[in-house]
């Protein structure tokens, strides 16, 4: 009896654990094609990324990954970037990034330029490793990070503020 009662529960962390993650999947969309308006524009500011960074450091790793593996699908549909070839170095560094967001924002337990430069750091060395085994260019891999300064600039920056501003909306009770 109490097992039909659990399964039928009304349970609001659920609902806004989907929410969280279609906003940030949508944000996903709507900041690459915007951004992909300008000369260079994916690779120089990494939008694909940056909700990714909020999600995961912000409602922890299971928004995180699921932003990280739902934009780029629907990304690569919708508009074909990033282009399949790309597709594996998306993944990985978004699956990174979402996990040593969480991770640090969890150990921590505070919001920190230092912090949020780990995270950055940490999942663009990742993905710097995996793009030069994958294309077999570790010049081309280390290239693309000197490229997209400023997009880890805005990340750094804007992903500060964008926290700081939502830290009062508190976390979400993600279900397991």
């Amino acid at each position: 009896m109490n097992i039909s009662k659990e399964l039928f529960q009304f349970d609001l962390s659920f609902i806004e654990y989907y929410l969280f993650s279609f906003l940030f999947v949508c944000g996903n969309l709507l900041f690459p094609w915007v951004v992909h308006k300008l000369p260079l524009g994916g690779p120089r500011f990494l939008p694909i990324y940056f909700f990714v960074l909020i999600g995961a450091y912000k409602f922890g790793w299971k928004v995180g990954l699921l932003t990280a593996i739902l934009s780029p699908l629907a990304n690569t549909l919708l508009t074909g970037m990033p282009s399949l070839m790309m597709l594996p170095t998306v993944f990985v560094k978004g699956i990174a990034l979402a996990l040593i967001a969480a991770f640090i924002s969890k150990k921590t337990n505070k919001l920190s330029f230092t912090n949020l430069a780990i995270v950055i750091i940490g999942y663009q060395t990742i993905g710097v490793i995996f793009e030069s085994i994958y294309l077999g260019n570790l010049q081309n891999a280390i290239s693309s990070v000197i490229i997209s300064y400023p997009g880890l600039l805005i990340q750094l920056a804007l992903g500060y503020l964008i926290l700081f501003f939502i830290k009062d909306y508190g976390k979400l009770s993600i279900p397991e």
